[in-house]
């Protein structure tokens, strides 16, 4: 069975996909495999460098995180610096993904961690189809004040990645599973249980 989990930033996704890891599943992050596919000597690297400049590398030809958080998701973002950047990695994102399911021919439950799922499911370029999609959801300031204390994110910042991702509604909207985390952590946890029994049966 294969589980499509979502949900908007700072929304609480991790402790689900915590949860769900410590059940049993085989947890596939996107946002690891988004880091794994930059890291020096990846095919990522060079592909970025020429659609965006040198200067989105550092010197010693890592990935400028900071810089590229500015000019894609910032005020100084040029149209269509998201949609550049998504056609570099997520192809090599897929390609990773598929090679930890073959990996992995044991595993029962398979959890896709996609930050970006209803993006990426409205342009129909994700090669997996769903079983089941989880979102995971917080009321707005809620996941803007945790991105402040937690992340060190100004309020600026905060909004500019909540700006650049679905809305709530669009990911409703592709779930079939929605999950409030403004509720006590113990009882995501229960509910996340509660599915994985049911899922295991």
């Amino acid at each position: 069975m294969r589980i499509g989990l979502t949900g908007g930033i700072a929304a609480g996704k991790s402790t689900a996909a915590a949860r769900l890891r410590a059940l049993g599943a085989l947890h596939i992050d996107y946002d690891a495999l988004a880091r794994l596919v930059v890291e020096p000597g990846g095919a990522a690297l060079p592909r970025i460098a020429e659609a965006f400049g040198s200067q989105a590398l550092h010197d010693d030809g890592t990935l400028d995180r900071a810089w590229i958080a500015e000019h894609v998701f910032g005020h100084a973002a040029q149209p269509g610096a998201r949609e550049r950047l998504d056609a570099i990695e997520h192809p090599l994102i897929y390609r990773e993904a598929a090679r930890i399911e073959a990996a992995h021919p044991e595993a029962r439950i398979i959890v896709h961690d996609v930050p970006l799922l209803a993006e990426v499911l409205s342009k129909g370029e994700i090669p997996f189809t769903f079983d089941h999609i989880i979102t995971v959801e917080a009321p707005i300031e809620e996941r803007i004040r945790r991105m402040i204390v937690e992340r060190g994110m100004t309020r600026e910042q905060a909004e500019d990645r909540i700006r650049n991702q679905s809305s709530q509604t669009e990911r409703e909207a592709i779930a079939d599973i929605v999950i409030d985390t403004s509720q006590p952590v113990e009882h995501t946890r229960k509910l996340i249980e509660d599915l994985y029994n049911q899922w295991s049966v």
